[in-house]
């Protein structure tokens, strides 16, 4: 058996070398590194691709969540809600910008931020949500939106993990994740669904005008070289990492593809173990159909109960299995985002599945043995 890692992204290298190292090869040979033509290119496959008006590449997702925010005008001051169990950036972007994080409970099954608890903390202050596509799938979108109209609030869409998910509404029309709010921003950190070999990100939108702004925020304001006509920063997608990135496009269905695959290989491993809670799906199917195309589980996480969560840590590891809590705390306890007016009866499930919650070995390269070792191995340790 190959080793098993929590991301093989050699494996999946060896797999598109040639298309990759061509791609790189042609970079190298223009030496246009910057804003270069294969950035232009991936920008376009990626348009066409997710069929949004509007990519625009920049250096992280960080950095495109800040310039999304930017671009829509946001004031020192402005509150602006989301998800308490989720990575620090989307948090840590609204702090650095002056604005108010309003940080809100998830839901129980799905992880994704709870509509009951948006429109719980809606205040005259408020001036948008940002909703997080926790592990690979979408928020309800459609009950945002509408909680956005009824308040004229932007919606915002942190899709840093659930890039290729598709959104289905009410009438049975399908939406790429990012494509719903005002504006999306994703990252292309190496780890990711689609992912570079170092930093990247971009930012979607389907308006014109935030187009044009998001445009001239990531290149220092500029539109004309050395005429700022907006305050901007410094944040380009290199042309190397977006040929690795246009290389790599074909294959992200097919990628998505092969992390569903591992996710019904572990829920039927998993379905009859009363201690594991297995990933819901927005759909219901818990992702064992074939046809699910909602989640593309950029993480496989489960929850677990009545069982020591670290106990479990530590003899995944002992046994060579790699694991990971994604989130051990919840954002409202943060030293960073301290905030008195927090009341802890207002997170009762963060504060849950911060003690339940392990990640499993997901990747496009994990293969059926390594799977049943690592079920097998999870298995026998709650049957001991």
């Amino acid at each position: 058996m190959k080793k098993i890692q929590m991301v093989d992204l050699k494996g999946q290298y060896e797999d598109i070398k040639s298309e990759v190292n061509n791609s790189i090869q042609e970079v190298l040979e223009t030496t246009a590194f910057i804003n270069g033509p294969k950035v232009h290119q991936f920008q376009k496959n990626l348009e066409t691709y997710l069929g949004v008006k509007h990519v625009i590449p920049c250096a992280n997702g960080t950095d495109a969540l800040q310039i999304a925010m930017m671009g829509l005008g946001l004031k020192p001051g402005d509150e602006v809600i989301t998800a308490d169990f989720t990575f620090a950036a989307t948090v840590e972007v609204i702090a650095l910008l002056q604005l108010t994080p309003v940080l809100v409970d998830v839901n129980e099954d799905d992880f994704n931020i709870n509509i009951e608890a948006i429109k719980k903390a809606i205040t005259p202050k408020t001036k948008a949500i940002v909703p997080v596509h926790l592990f690979g799938q979408c928020a309800n979108m459609e009950a945002i939106m509408d909680i956005a109209k009824a308040h004229n609030l932007f919606v915002i869409e942190d899709n840093a993990q659930a890039i290729g998910a598709n959104y289905t509404y009410k009438n049975g029309t399908k939406v790429k994740a990012g494509t719903i709010g005002n504006v999306g921003a994703t990252s292309f950190f190496p780890s990711k669904n689609l992912g570079c070999y170092g930093d990247g990100g971009a930012i979607f939108t389907n308006d014109d005008d935030l187009a044009h702004t998001l445009r001239g925020i990531v290149n220092h304001g500029m539109y004309e070289r050395y005429h700022h006509d907006v305050v901007g920063v410094n944040s380009r997608l290199d042309s190397i990492q977006a040929a690795v990135l246009d290389a790599k496009l074909p294959n992200l269905d097919a990628y998505n593809k092969a992390r569903r695959h591992a996710a019904r290989k572990y829920n039927a491993a998993f379905k009859n173990i009363s201690q594991i809670t297995t990933p819901k799906t927005v759909n219901g199917c818990e992702g064992i159909c074939d046809t699910c195309d909602c989640h593309v589980f950029h993480q496989y996480t489960l929850r677990v109960k009545n069982i020591d969560r670290d106990a479990l840590v530590k003899h995944l590891n002992d046994n060579q299995i790699p694991c990971g809590v994604y989130y051990p705390i919840p954002l409202h306890k943060q030293k960073a985002y301290l905030d008195a007016r927090y009341n802890e009866e207002d997170f009762t499930v963060t504060n849950q599945l911060v003690k339940e919650v392990i990640s499993l070995p997901m990747h496009t390269e994990l293969d059926d043995e390594q799977i049943d070792f690592i079920t097998s191995t999870i298995i026998n340790y709650l049957n001991e």
